[in-house]
């Protein structure tokens, strides 16, 4: 896990090594300066000059001076290192996400994701940054004033040999106790995100069923379940501070008791008044060093967790990779289904798709009907490799598409998915999607093929428009056909509508496909629907049932000799639906 987090620090590795460097000399001065203190009290007992005290004056002033400037250079130096640290844990996390296939991303979900971008980033941010100065600061300090204490006190410091030890096996039990609780919150709050995302995308749909309160309630519940077991998890770690106190306050007052004892038992001969007063302020370092110590081990203690899911996401390995010389050009739109059958996990019972063959000539019209569930979206989502087959292949320009190079295969397949998403920004932003370099003219020739320019033009910004986050300011049928100019503009050799048109009338949608019959007569188009007006003038139509492809042929073939076509036609028309799908 740490060698992964690790490659993170990169060019922050500089400051995350000078950080301890310098804490090492500022601890050094704080550790010293006891010492001359008590010196410079033994002086003034004996009778010293003003110039020995102005010269032990200026000794201590320096050494603040330095102590002041290491702390603030190391407190500078630990900040760059910790942010930066989890800038790159973020780009690093983001970067790998954007690398994962769908079937990486149905593993995790993602209010998951996000919580460990955020929240999981930001504990291991605080955690790195505590880890290369206080934990490197504390143990010096314990060491140096435990040592600098055994100097000026003798056998007066041993009690510190005997409390320290017992701090160390108490925190053991506690971090123990706190371990699994805190992996047990991260993911109730991967659930709690899961709510809050859930709801925020469908708050249409909650306020139209009028389901506020129980939202609130389902809300509620989750925060709940975080809160207990935190509230249980911090109650643990809150036996740090009790503990850390009793220990270090009696090892405290065993040295002001023991020591003034033997000031006046001795006469200051076995331990001086400076002595004393050097002790008392070692004591009080080591005090506040536990302190720190105990707050360090809560700290990386809850950061465990969260550094374990961030290792998960960034080790987690894509289950489709580019080969390393994949081919770069698509010769046709052609498409070659041979022998395939496919199923989204390895552990899946049952197949998506079984024994499809299916050949698509360049340049042909396929229109893809069937039920819910019957696998019309699993099948084109093996085109552009989406996701991989389970069994047989799938070509296209009659190369097996496991052999291109992903980025060049997917520049030809365009796919206008049923959920497609518009992102903030222009008309002309969201255009550029398709293709970065693409022209005015370029755009408008693409909306206009997409029945798209009409609306536009009745903007007063017109292709300047600004679209709200996931197109929240525009139609669902003027959505779908800015994703469907979106797709002409990567200009492919595969067009693939998977119900892109369910939210455009009849009429817009004949004058969609009859743009592209005209226009892009050259490009391979496959037109999943829901209804028979959208596909009938399809060079082929093929209907699905259970994964399984249950028949073939044109309009009137299929008119002729398959009964649930004939009755889906009849129906449809029945209700409203034109004859000649115009």
């Amino acid at each position: 896990m740490i060698k992964v987090l690790a490659r993170s620090i990169r060019e922050y590795k500089k400051a995350s090594i000078l950080t301890p460097l310098l804490v090492t000399v500022e601890v050094i001065m704080e550790c010293i300066i006891p010492f001359i203190i008590a010196n410079l009290v033994s002086q003034m007992q004996a009778g010293c000059s003003m110039s020995v005290i102005a010269q032990y004056g200026a000794v201590l002033i320096a050494m603040s001076i330095i102590s002041l400037v290491f702390g603030g250079a190391a407190g500078a130096t630990c900040a760059t290192a910790s942010a930066g640290f989890a800038r790159n844990l973020r780009k690093d996390m983001f970067y790998k996400i954007q690398g994962y296939s769908f079937e990486n991303i149905d593993k995790f979900l993602v209010s998951s994701l996000v919580t460990r971008l955020t929240t999981d980033i930001t504990n291991v941010q605080m955690a790195y940054m505590m880890i290369i100065r206080i934990a490197i600061r504390c143990p010096l300090m314990l060491i140096f004033s435990f040592a600098m204490g055994f100097i000026m006190g003798g056998r007066l410091a041993v009690i510190f040999l005997f409390t320290i030890p017992l701090l160390g096996i108490g925190l053991f039990f506690v971090i123990r106790s706190a371990t699994p609780l805190f992996r047990r919150v991260f993911r109730k709050y991967d659930a709690l995100n899961d709510s809050v995302q859930e709801n925020i995308q469908a708050m249409r749909v909650v306020k139209s069923y009028v389901r506020e309160d129980y939202e609130k309630k389902k809300f509620g519940a989750a925060a709940e379940n975080v809160q207990k077991d935190f509230t249980k998890a911090e109650r643990i770690m809150a036996i740090n501070s009790p503990m850390m106190q009793i220990c270090v306050y009696a090892g405290m007052a065993f040295v002001m008791s023991y020591g003034s004892y033997t000031v006046i038992t001795s006469q200051g001969l076995d331990l001086n008044v400076g002595q004393m007063s050097s002790m008392l302020t070692y004591s009080f370092q080591i005090l506040m060093s536990l302190m720190m110590l105990s707050m360090v081990f809560g700290m990386i203690t809850m950061s465990a967790e969260s550094a374990e899911r961030i290792v998960e996401v960034l080790s987690e390995e894509s289950t489709l990779k580019s080969p390393e010389s994949g081919l770069k050009e698509v010769k046709d739109g052609s498409i070659d289904f041979d022998g395939v059958s496919f199923k989204y996990s390895r552990k899946a019972d049952r197949m998506a798709l079984a024994d499809i063959d299916l050949h698509i000539k360049s340049g042909e019209v396929v229109g893809i009907l069937g039920g819910t569930g019957s696998s019309k979206s699993s099948l084109i989502q093996l085109i552009p490799r989406l996701y991989d087959v389970t069994e047989g292949c799938v070509k296209v320009g009659g190369v097996d598409v496991r052999k291109y190079d992903l980025e060049s295969l997917r520049n030809q397949v365009a796919v206008v998915l049923q959920k497609n998403v518009l992102f903030s920004g222009t008309i002309k932003d969201n255009l550029r999607w398709g293709n970065p370099n693409a022209t005015d003219e370029e755009m408008e020739e693409a909306c206009r093929l997409s029945q798209a320019d009409e609306f536009i033009q009745q903007f007063p910004n017109k292709y300047d428009t600004w679209i709200e986050q996931g197109g929240t300011n525009v139609s669902g049928g003027q959505k779908q056909r800015l994703c469907i100019a979106r797709a002409l503009l990567k200009k492919p050799k595969i067009l693939i509508l998977d119900d892109s048109t369910s939210a455009v009338d009849t009429r817009t949608d004949a004058l969609i496909r009859r743009g592209f019959r005209e226009f892009i007569p050259e490009t391979t188009k496959i037109i999943i629907a829901q209804r028979v007006a959208s596909v009938q003038d399809a060079d082929r139509i093929i209907l699905m049932k259970g994964g399984r492809i249950s028949a073939m042929g044109t309009h009137e073939e299929l008119l002729a000799n398959n009964e649930v076509y004939r009755d889906l036609y009849n129906s449809q028309n029945r209700v409203g639906g034109d004859k000649d799908g115009k």
